[in-house]
C-alpha cells in the first residue's frame, strides 16, 4: 500500500490487551509522500522530550513555507486528537523516538507516515507496548533467547526472553526504557558517565538506583521491581507523593499511580539470568506461564490441574524436555495439536 491509497482498512497493533477502537480521519488530497514524512519527523522532535522552543518555531516556520505542510500538520493534529481520548497520542512519535540508531528512526518514520497518511481507518490502541516501540528499541531478545550486554559507562544488563530495551547514554544522564519484558542491571561509573545521574523508565514510573543489582520485569500491566544489592528510588508516573526507596532483598510493584508494599524478593527469580527456571511449590499454572515465555506458541492448562505442584531447578534450553519430566512426574499429560500449541490436561482425560 502507498501513500496515495484512499481506502478504508483497521490497522491494529498486537498487544496483550485493547483498550479502545478509533477512527481515523481521512488523508487529506495531494499530500506528498515526502511532506508526509517531513510532518511526522516533526511530530517526533515535538515529542521527544527534549524539544525547545527552536524546534516550535522551526515547526511553524515549516508549516508557513506551503499550505501543503500546514494541511499536514493539521491532520496530524485531528489523528492525535482522537487518539488522545485513549491517552495514546504520543504513541506515534514515541514509536520512532524508542531508538537514536538514525536507520531505524527512518524506518520507523516512514512506517508512521504511511499509517498516518494512507486513508481513513481504525486504529485499535493497546495500553502495552506496541511492536513498533518493540522493534526500534537498541536492544532486543526473542521468545528464548536470553542475553547480556555492557553499557559505555561499565554497567551489565541481562536481558531476558521477549524484552525491548532502549539505551540513551547522554552528556547530563544515562537513560534505560524497558519497552518489553524484563532486564537484570547491575550499575557500573566509568569514565565521562561517572556521577552522571542513571534512570530507568517503564510505562509506569522512574527508577533510580543507587549503586546497585536490580530487576525490572513488565507484567501484568505493572512493573515488578527487585533489589539484590544497594537500593533503588521508585516513582510511579502519575503518584508525585508515593515515591519509595526499595533495599536490597525486597521487591514491589508498581503501576502509574501507586506503589505496592515491598515484600521479600526472591534470588530464583533472577536464574534465568543462567538459563534455569526454578520453582518451589509452584503452581502448574503459574509455572507454565512462566515456561511460555520462553518458547514460541502457546501453552495452556487445564483448570483441574492448575493447583498442581512444581519444584524443581529446570533448564530453559530445552523447553519440551521440560514438559516430558512434568508429564513424567505429576497427573498430566501434554498434548500438542501443534509445535505451537501445548495443552496439559489430567492424565485421565483423553485428548
Amino acid at each position: 500500500m502507498g501513500l496515495d491509497a484512499h481506502q478504508e482498512r483497521d490497522i491494529e497493533l498486537p498487544s496483550t490487551a485493547v483498550d479502545a477502537a478509533v477512527r481515523l480521519p481521512f488523508r487529506p488530497e495531494g499530500i506528498s509522500p515526502q511532506v508526509a514524512r517531513q510532518a511526522v519527523e516533526w511530530l517526533v522532535d515535538l515529542q521527544s522530550g527534549s524539544a525547545t522552543n527552536a524546534t516550535r518555531r522551526g515547526l511553524n516556520d515549516w508549516r508557513q513555507q506551503h499550505p501543503d505542510h500546514d494541511r499536514a500538520w493539521r491532520h496530524i493534529e485531528a489523528v492525535n486528537g482522537r487518539l488522545e481520548s485513549v491517552s495514546a497520542a504520543s504513541v506515534l512519535a514515541h514509536a520512532a523516538l524508542a531508538s537514536p540508531r538514525s536507520l531505524r528512526r527512518r524506518t520507523g518514520v516512514k512506517a508512521l507516515a504511511v499509517l498516518l497518511f494512507a486513508g481513513s481507518g481504525t486504529w485499535l490502541v493497546h495500553r502495552e507496548a506496541t511492536p513498533w516501540q518493540q522493534w526500534l528499541a537498541d536492544e532486543r531478545t526473542g521468545v528464548g533467547e536470553r542475553r547480556t550486554v555492557r553499557l559505555a559507562d561499565g554497567s551489565m544488563v541481562a536481558l531476558n526472553t521477549g524484552t525491548a530495551l532502549s539505551v540513551q547514554m547522554g552528556s547530563t544522564e544515562r537513560r534505560l526504557r524497558l519497552v518489553s519484558g524484563e532486564v537484570a542491571v547491575t550499575t557500573g561509573h566509568e569514565g565521562a558517565f561517572a556521577g552522571l545521574p542513571f534512570v530507568v523508565e517503564t510505562a509506569h514510573g522512574e527508577l533510580r538506583p543507587l549503586g546497585t543489582k536490580f530487576s525490572v520485569h513488565l507484567q501484568d500491566g505493572s512493573s515488578r521491581v527487585a533489589v539484590y544489592e544497594g537500593a533503588v528510588a521508585i516513582q510511579p508516573h502519575d503518584a508525585d507523593g508515593q515515591a519509595l526507596t526499595l533495599r536490597a532483598g525486597e521487591q514491589t510493584r508498581l503501576t502509574r499511580d501507586s506503589i505496592r508494599r515491598p515484600v521479600a524478593a526472591q534470588e530464583s527469580d533472577i536464574a534465568w539470568m543462567d538459563g534455569m527456571l526454578l520453582a518451589g511449590g509452584m503452581r502448574l499454572a503459574d509455572f507454565l506461564t512462566e515456561l511460555a515465555r520462553h518458547r514460541p506458541g502457546r501453552i495452556d492448562c487445564d483448570p483441574a490441574v492448575a493447583e498442581q505442584r512444581v519444584s524443581g531447578s529446570y533448564p530453559l534450553v530445552d523447553t519440551d524436555r521440560i514438559l516430558e519430566v512434568l508429564q513424567s512426574t505429576l497427573p498430566v499429560r501434554v498434548l500438542y495439536f501443534t509445535r505451537y500449541w501445548v495443552r496439559v490436561i489430567p492424565r485421565s482425560t483423553g485428548a
